[in-house]
């Protein structure tokens, strides 16, 4: 993508751009995601310009550099699921921050849930990836929400706040900015459930405050904040209405182009 439309990106985003992010997870290969991008491109030309939120792709590794060729000059950005703490050596599979800039991403997702569960990533740790990000020019979605047995105790306002506290407020001022915030409420990822637009936005209301008492509300409001918890075409509507919603990180509703764009659709 040429540096005039990243900058512009950019600009958008400080202005509490609505964004529709696809995490692929680990799915796709290169035949299917052409015929994807094919279909979505084919589906969202008809949308109106100004009702189109930021469009980001997060496909697997993999197809990162696909993506640099078939998307440069487009409407859609993307970016990397993950990446590696430390800036380069002797780790075995790992993808550092400078090879995913390699590869044109603009944009990396960091602490999603799935990191948090099964490999046992730290707010600690997730603050480093912060910092390796903003190293090489990567916007970061950083990823925040409690589970079931938390919510359960009466705890998830205390957790979500050490999450964001420990993984964020180490940055500046003109880093945190350019910061976007996802709200996953583990329990409602993969199960069926949902958290109501009540709850959500009630969570979304947080952590604006939060940052806003940190940062002041010049910064706390020009932060994009998305929810994360199955969003489907049926729900993102009455989801995307909510005052401090900003759109949505959208998982197995991302997977086919159709769906996508009823999501996309929904702002």
């Amino acid at each position: 993508m040429n540096s005039d439309v990243k900058q512009s990106n950019i600009n958008n985003l400080f202005m509490r751009k609505k964004i529709a992010a696809a995490n692929w997870k680990m799915n796709h290969t290169l035949q299917t995601s052409e015929k994807f991008l094919e279909e979505f491109q084919e589906l969202s030309k008809n949308i109106e310009i100004s009702k189109k939120p930021c469009m980001i792709i997060f496909p697997p590794y993999t197809l990162l550099h696909e993506f640099k060729n078939r998307l440069k000059g487009k409407e859609i950005s993307y970016g990397a699921q993950n990446l590696f703490h430390k800036e380069n050596g002797a780790y075995t599979g790992e993808i550092s921050a400078e090879m995913l800039a390699d590869t044109g991403s603009e944009y990396v997702i960091i602490g999603h849930s799935e990191r948090r569960q099964y490999f046992g990533e730290s707010n600690e740790l997730l603050a480093e990836k912060i910092n390796i990000a903003f190293k090489y020019n990567l916007i970061p979605i950083y990823c925040c929400g409690e589970t079931l047995a938390e919510r359960e105790k009466n705890i998830h306002f205390k957790i979500i706040e050490e999450q964001i506290k420990v993984g964020l407020f180490h940055l500046l001022n003109h880093e945190i900015k350019k910061c976007v915030i996802a709200y996953e409420p583990v329990w409602a990822i993969g199960t069926g459930k949902t958290a109501t637009p009540q709850q959500a936005q009630e969570i979304h209301r947080f952590i604006r405050t939060l940052i806003e008492h940190r940062y002041g509300s010049d910064i706390s409001e020009k932060i994009s904040i998305l929810y994360g918890g199955s969003i489907k075409s049926n729900n993102a509507s009455e989801l995307f209405s909510q005052p401090d919603i900003d759109g949505g990180l959208i998982g197995g509703a991302s997977l086919a182009a159709s769906d996508f764009f009823a999501i996309v659709n929904s702002f």
